[in-house]
């Protein structure tokens, strides 16, 4: 017989604990366990399941009686499961496992995996339709297809906080101005959907995104790629492609406000825009809305110059800075809106201390309430402390 010392202490401690849970769980189920639903926001690991728990589409995600670890709370935020049921009578032994961050959880998910599936699928479309059109292999943009393509990857979406978690997934893709143009029809269809607007708008409002950026593609690579600042004269030539996918899309049979909002994308409410400086109501509401998702997009990605900005950080640059420039009851309702999808994200600020989330303040966005530890601190209030990254 093996003595017990022979045995590695890790294998022994985890025999034990999982015997004496399944003991423990077996010798309580005689008897009507008390159970109680709670908010998964109040989730905490060591607490067991008392119910099977499924995705909005009826996929199992977490079974009856398991008990709860950092990574399976994720899971639950993940699928926007909002309250769980719970048993009383369990003891909260603390699982132990290794840390895993809520972007990388999401990436181990089929629906992330299938999400990702469908967006390469849809940058290789767009891509494959745009460059034949660019170099006149067709006289004619296929808009059908491009649209059913679109279509497949909005399936895979749930709502606008299952849409920013997704891209917050993919923000070290390449192919910048395909996927850049992707990213900014998603957002700009979620944007478009928080200020209600109807079906068919909301499908023009996609393509705007979609080929938005269409000019790019006429400008030389060296400079769409080049790693450091862009010189005066590099930056007057990036300012002609408004112009110039406007001059090519002009005699396309398809819907004005496509062709407009490549050419008004770069437009600012306080005329400081090109290339026309418009100003307020000279601008499009859907070239409005695709400069928010356009700027957005561009500054939580990363680039050859820079890594990717935290998504609070650029909240609060619109904040300070955006509000002359860009529609502010758009802006505003973007911002509130986004801001809310990343309650219950686990967040490191710029003191090095991880914590999360709770709550929004609705007069200073980019400032939450987050818990660290059993202290909560009011960004608002507490100036000196910020977001910095989400993990």
């Amino acid at each position: 017989m093996n003595n017990i010392d022979s045995y590695p202490k890790k294998i022994v401690y985890f025999t034990i604990r999982k015997y004496f849970f399944e003991y423990f769980m077996n010798g309580i189920k005689g008897d009507k366990m008390k159970t109680k639903r709670i908010l998964t926001s109040r989730a905490k690991p060591g607490m067991v399941i008392a119910e099977d728990i499924y995705t909005y589409n009826n996929q199992l995600i977490i079974a009856k009686d398991t008990m709860l670890t950092n990574r399976a709370i994720t899971r639950l935020k993940f699928y926007s499961i909002t309250d769980i049921k719970i048993h009383l009578d369990v003891v909260n032994m603390e699982p132990i496992e290794t840390r895993v961050s809520f972007t990388e959880e999401i990436k181990q998910t089929a629906e992330y995996l299938h999400f990702a599936e469908k967006h390469s699928e849809t940058v290789l479309t767009l891509k494959e339709e745009l460059l034949k059109f660019i170099n006149k292999v067709t006289t004619k943009i296929d808009i059908e297809s491009l649209s059913d393509s679109m279509d497949v990857l909005l399936s895979a979406t749930r709502n606008g906080t299952h849409v920013f978690h997704m891209l917050q997934c993919m923000r070290d893709q390449d192919d910048i101005t395909y996927v850049h143009s992707v990213n900014v029809a998603l957002i700009s269809y979620t944007i478009g959907t928080w200020l209600h607007l109807d079906e068919s708008d909301l499908r023009s409002l996609l393509l705007c995104g979609l080929l938005h950026d269409v000019g790019k593609l006429l400008v030389p690579h060296e400079i769409i790629q080049k790693p450091t600042t862009l010189t005066a004269a590099e930056y007057k030539v990036i300012k002609t492609h408004s112009y110039k996918v406007y001059e090519i899309m002009k005699d396309q049979i398809f819907d004005m406000r496509i062709k407009l909002c490549a050419l008004m994308h770069h437009e600012r409410c306080d005329g400081s825009g090109y290339p026309n400086h418009l100003k307020g109501d000279e601008i499009i509401e859907f070239a409005k809305i695709v400069a928010i998702a356009d700027t957005y997009d561009a500054m939580t990605s990363a680039r050859a110059y820079r890594a990717p900005m935290c998504p609070f950080e650029v909240i609060n640059i619109f904040e300070t800075e955006g509000l002359h420039k860009y529609d502010p009851h758009i802006l505003l309702t973007f911002l509130h809106e986004m801001a809310q999808t990343y309650i219950h994200s686990n967040v490191i600020l710029n003191n090095g201390q991880e914590g999360k989330i709770v709550m929004i303040n609705s007069n200073a966005l980019s400032r939450p309430i987050v818990s660290v530890g059993n202290e909560f601190h009011d960004l608002s209030k507490e100036t000196f402390l910020s977001i910095a990254r989400i993990v």
